[in-house]
């Protein structure tokens, strides 16, 4: 451990704290500036500052994707959320008085109905915001995101007998195509149990955007970690913002290895169910010998 130390020492300008950790000094004043940085708290915040980036760097360890890109994917997962909660409105799914031109006599007519813009906008940006959240997260090389992007699909495909009869179907990608013809001659009732409500289809979509976006949130702090931290602790971000600019323009571009790592993480996740179904039922069997 005070190996490392010693190296951690070396990287941050200079600053020498091995006479501290069994190392020899050159001359008793580095003893005394040794001391006056101990007793500063210099000496502390260095020490804190590396346990940091350690533990930092073992949460990034799974994560190959950049801070940039992991902060864009929270917000597209966020922005689908809040989509989503917006369709269980319980508002946008009751009758209007709504005010109505003839095209015929140019006379406006007061009737009471549904406000079918209001509802086809609604859904017209969940699916924009689902399909953005969906290309990101798909084409991620964090496990934990790619892996709640892929339970959001499947619990989608799962979805689709249901999503089919208001407009709504599975393209390529894994993206949601709108038929807005087909959502308008929908049933309300239909409508309403798909998009509102607890347990809705659009309920659960909201909490797997939201754990996307933790997850997302959560590897983009450990890879901000990662960088370079100062001789009082701090930590510096300029090669952050020597970066920021290039934030990955063209994420999404690779729809083929999207798709492949979307399809390889969900076979991975059946092999788990299956390997825990063959456990159960082995246990089951052990019991019943057992009785």
């Amino acid at each position: 451990m005070a190996n490392d130390y010693l190296n951690f020492s070396n990287l941050d300008s200079g600053y020498d704290v091995s006479p501290l950790l069994g190392g020899t000094a050159n001359a008793s004043g580095n003893l005394l500036s040794d001391y006056a940085s101990i007793k500063n708290g210099s000496y502390g915040k260095l020490m804190k500052a590396y346990c940091a980036r350690q533990e930092a760097e073992k949460q990034a360890s799974a994560s190959g994707d950049s801070a940039q890109k992991l902060t864009l994917m929270r917000s597209n997962a966020d922005a689908l959320k809040k989509s989503a909660e917006a369709l269980g409105d319980s508002a946008l799914w009751e009758k209007k008085k709504i005010t109505k031109k003839d095209e015929e006599t140019g006379e406006e007519i007061e009737t009471e109905d549904y406000d079918w813009d209001a509802i086809t906008k609604a859904v017209k940006s969940f699916v924009e915001d689902y399909n953005a959240a969906v290309e990101q997260a798909g084409s991620s090389d964090t496990k934990k995101v790619l892996q709640q992007a892929v339970w959001m699909t499947d619990m989608t495909d799962k979805t689709q007998k249901l999503l089919s009869k208001i407009g709504l179907n599975i393209g390529r990608g894994n993206k949601l195509e709108l038929d807005e013809d087909d959502l308008k001659k929908a049933n309300i009732n239909t409508l309403r149990s798909t998009f509102s409500g607890h347990g809705s289809f659009a309920d659960r979509v909201a909490q797997k955007a939201g754990s996307i976006s933790r997850a997302a949130s959560s590897a983009a702090a450990a890879a901000r970690a990662k960088g370079i931290y100062t001789r009082n602790g701090n930590y510096s971000d300029a090669l952050s913002k020597m970066f920021s600019s290039s934030v990955d323009k063209k994420v999404g571009d690779k729809t083929t290895e999207k798709d492949k790592n979307l399809d390889a993480m969900k076979q991975a996740i059946d092999k788990m169910e299956e390997r825990k179904k063959e456990k159960a039922e082995k246990d089951k069997e052990k019991k019943d010998k057992n009785d």
